[in-house]
């Protein structure tokens, strides 16, 4: 009998080992494996792409390690389709790119992922050191448009947790052409003069989820541009920055729309907008319907609620025409705080394309502790419950 108990005890141990064993070889690339070194002056961009390399080509659902230290990256570009649909990237490090913008400035992206499938960044911080950039474009010499840090293109089942992105030189996130993605737990901080920074932007995307973040930039906390659908934004600290925006639309004459954008529980403070849906003022076929604005506080903003459908930058290529976008099924509900300037809620429509379907419900926004006011053209909708300033729909 003892021997019988014995001899299952040892069956069990070899079991664990072999269990353990294989976790072992669960393929975990560590970077330094391949020449990284974390002195964030040895140029690592190679030793990242060997890891990506073995990563991608794994049958077992692998994980990149960074580990602490800052590693100097230039421009890098991480493409599918992989073996597995579970690669993680796990940063502890910090990755830095390079000071001199010329280096990358004209990369469109520093960090770029495409056509890839069920892949994970957790933690880590991104350093775009984008801040030489930012004064090149102020002092209007001929600049390189700048990269973006991280970008994901025609990808699915993504996952971004906890990571860090600091002072890109353009936009610190976008997602394009995705499916099914969830932005989670992530601080950007850009300084609020620093140009087009967009925290995170969304276009052609279906599914994204973005949560528990906090946004502080030179440009919009949150860009949503033509062909985003399917959109979840819940628990986001904006400002500085210019709000939470779908557009510009309408830039193109044939154009996708923007549609099911629920954004809830948003904090604004001294932001340049609250919520805003902004088109050029010329002929479209894009629309932005069934959009929800829910539970936002504003504290200082500018404009904390916005349609803005005349959108011409420099006057160029849009005086004396009207945006073809159409704009329906709009909800403001619950959205309180303080206005910076006297209007509070400005419908400025399209007189081609009036927006419908307008609804404000529990809106309380004040100019120097008086009711602020509201400003209507083309707009029709209904105010329901406490509404002020006073409804002009």
């Amino acid at each position: 009998m003892a021997n019988t108990r014995q001899s299952s005890f040892s069956f069990l141990a070899l079991l664990i080992l072999l269990f353990t064993s294989s976790l072992a070889t669960a393929a975990q690339y560590n970077v330094l494996s391949y020449g990284a070194k974390p002195d964030g002056r040895t140029d690592s961009t190679k030793a990242f792409l060997a890891a990506w390399t073995q990563a991608c080509g794994s049958t077992k659902p692998p994980t990149i390690y960074v580990p602490s230290g800052k590693f100097f990256l230039k421009d890098l570009s991480f493409g599918g389709p992989c073996k597995n649909n579970a690669i993680l990237f796990r940063i502890d490090g910090t990755l830095v790119a390079p000071s001199d913008y010329k280096v990358i400035g004209n990369a469109g992206y520093w960090l770029y992922f495409q056509h890839v499938n069920g892949v994970t960044i957790s933690g880590g911080i991104l350093d775009g050191q984008g801040s030489g950039l930012w004064a090149c474009k102020a002092s209007g010499k001929n600049c390189p448009s700048g990269a973006t840090s991280l970008g994901f293109s025609n990808s699915k089942n993504i996952a971004i947790k906890g990571l860090t992105s600091q002072n890109s030189q353009m936009f610190h996130i976008v997602i394009n052409g995705c499916q099914n993605v969830k932005v989670q737990g992530v601080t950007v901080s850009a300084s609020g003069d620093s140009p087009n920074t967009d925290g995170i932007h969304v276009q052609q995307s279906g599914g994204v989820t973005i949560l528990n973040s906090k946004i502080r930039t030179g440009d919009d906390c949150i860009s949503i541009g033509p062909g985003a659908t399917n959109l979840w934004i819940e628990n986001i600290a904006c400002g500085p920055g210019h709000g939470i925006s779908i557009g510009s639309l309408g830039k193109d004459l044939q154009e996708a729309g923007v549609q099911n954008v629920t954004v809830k529980t948003v904090t604004f403070t001294g932001t340049q907008n609250g919520v805003r849906i902004k088109s050029w003022g010329r002929p479209s076929s894009g629309f932005a319907r069934n959009i929800l604005f829910q539970h936002a506080i504003m504290t200082n903003v500018q404009n904390p609620i916005v349609i803005d459908q005349n959108y011409c930058p420099d006057n160029k290529n849009c005086p004396g025409q009207e945006s073809g976008v159409k704009i329906s099924g709009v909800t403001y509900q619950d959205i309180h705080g303080t206005s910076a300037t006297e209007v509070a809620v400005k419908f400025d429509c399209s007189k081609k394309e009036p927006c419908t379907g307008i609804k404000l419900e529990d809106v309380k926004l004040t100019y120097k502790n008086q009711p602020a006011d509201a400003s209507c053209n083309n707009a029709d909708g209904t105010a329901s419950g406490f509404v002020q300033p006073s409804s002009c729909l």
